[in-house]
């Protein structure tokens, strides 16, 4: 929680320049031989299953089998901790409804405000500890997932049959291993963690249930308006999840396009430099990334008009609301203009940023997924294991022996 284990290694640090001998050793458990191994066995049982039912296996399936314990446990959490940002603002609502009614002689009420204090404290300490714990076991999900995945790519690479190596190129491999795995646990940028966000696709609707009730609660029919600028936007964003999709379809055929090509004249770069060809190659490179670049582009605008409607929807539908019951002659006190403007803050992180952040993480991770598996699905050299006999005995035995062979 306090991540403590960081400690000896700042020490370190700060004699002397860090060196790879400074480092912990990876955990058992996260090892690739281990964690790989583990994807593999349920990747063959599914393989098995599904020549067996006449289709196409899964991996998703695979993945699915393989993490969903460690996975659902993490989920609850997070379910837990988006809770508490939700009940803060009815304990807020309670302490100003206090102090808006308060009584010198009137003691009891002075208590409650402390206990509805207390809470609100409890629940801030509850949300930072969960949030962290969350955060961290989230990142180590994707890291393992990332890990095993790369084994398999590098064990199936090793493995390819002569027909196969024609279905697929160098510069194929290579984008899975930089790019398509990366899907998993993009820790370099906190809005790329895809396990993390992946629990506010069924977190974020839940919780948009219960702040509208609470807000009927507190403000009546006039609370609908708000939500019903959030629906649109939602609306919006799902439909951006299919652009994603599609151009990461695009942008990876894009790069395999680009890799190969590259291979190829690093390849043939005498014979190249022979014919003087440097100039018709480079901009035929240069065509395949500009191509590359634009629809990365595209995905960037796309991922901007998410951001924005971050920090934009919860002032929208703040305004619509309160003109709305305003237009419908209602009357709202302190406490309630309080509870309305927490209960929507709260909404907006996980319905206006980790929602979309969501549906664009697992839209991109599918076509990732789908390639790797078809990767995966390539024929392979056949293995032949050598059985020893059944009763134990030695099938070749030799001492101080010595071969030799003629040119």
């Amino acid at each position: 929680i306090f991540n403590r284990w960081l400690n000896p290694l700042f020490k370190i640090g700060h004699k002397w320049k860090l060196e790879p001998d400074d480092m912990y050793s990876v955990l058992p458990e996260d090892r690739s031989q281990h964690l790989g191994e583990e994807l593999q066995g349920y990747w063959d049982q599914e393989v098995k299953r599904a020549q067996k039912d006449a289709q196409e296996p899964s991996l998703v399936k695979a993945i699915v089998k393989c993490y969903w314990k460690s996975y659902l446990i993490w989920g609850m959490f997070t379910f837990v901790e988006e809770g508490t940002r939700v009940v803060q603002p009815i304990f807020l609502g309670k302490m100003i409804s206090c102090i808006e009614n308060y009584d010198p002689n009137d003691s009891t009420s002075l208590h409650e405000a402390y206990g509805y204090a207390a809470g609100l404290s409890a629940c801030v300490l509850v949300w930072v500890v969960l949030h962290h714990l969350c955060f961290y076991h989230m990142q180590r999900v994707g890291m393992r997932l990332r890990v095993a995945v790369c084994h398999m790519i590098y064990r199936k690479a090793l493995r390819l049959s002569s027909s196969a190596m024609g279905k697929t190129t160098t510069g194929q491999i290579v984008n899975l291993l930089s790019n398509d795995v990366n899907r998993f646990d993009q820790v370099s940028c906190p809005r790329g963690i895809l396990f993390h966000f992946l629990h506010y696709v069924w977190v974020g609707p839940l919780l948009a249930v219960t702040v509208t009730t609470l807000l009927w609660m507190e403000i009546g029919i006039s609370c609908l308006a708000g939500m019903a600028v959030l629906i649109i936007i939602l609306l919006l964003q799902s439909c951006f999840g299919k652009l994603f999709s599609s151009l990461r379809s695009k942008t990876a055929a894009l790069t395999d396009k680009r890799i190969r090509t590259m291979s190829e004249v690093i390849t043939g770069i005498r014979t190249i430099k022979m014919n003087a060809w440097e100039k018709s190659f480079m901009d035929l490179i240069t065509r395949l990334r500009r191509k590359e670049i634009s629809k990365i582009l595209e995905s960037s605008y796309l991922r901007g008009m998410n951001l924005a409607s971050f920090f934009t929807v919860s002032k929208i539908m703040i305004f619509v609301t309160f003109i709305t019951n305003e237009l419908l002659d209602n009357r709202i006190t302190a406490s309630q203009v309080f509870v309305v403007v927490m209960l929507f803050e709260a909404l907006r992180f996980s319905s206006s940023l980790y929602f979309p952040m969501a549906i664009e993480k697992v839209s991109e991770a599918v076509i990732s997924i789908q390639r790797i598996k078809n990767f995966l699905s390539l024929d392979e050299i056949p293995q032949l294991n050598t059985q020893l006999p059944s009763d134990g005995e030695m099938m070749v035995d030799m001492q101080d022996f010595t071969a030799f062979w003629d040119e």
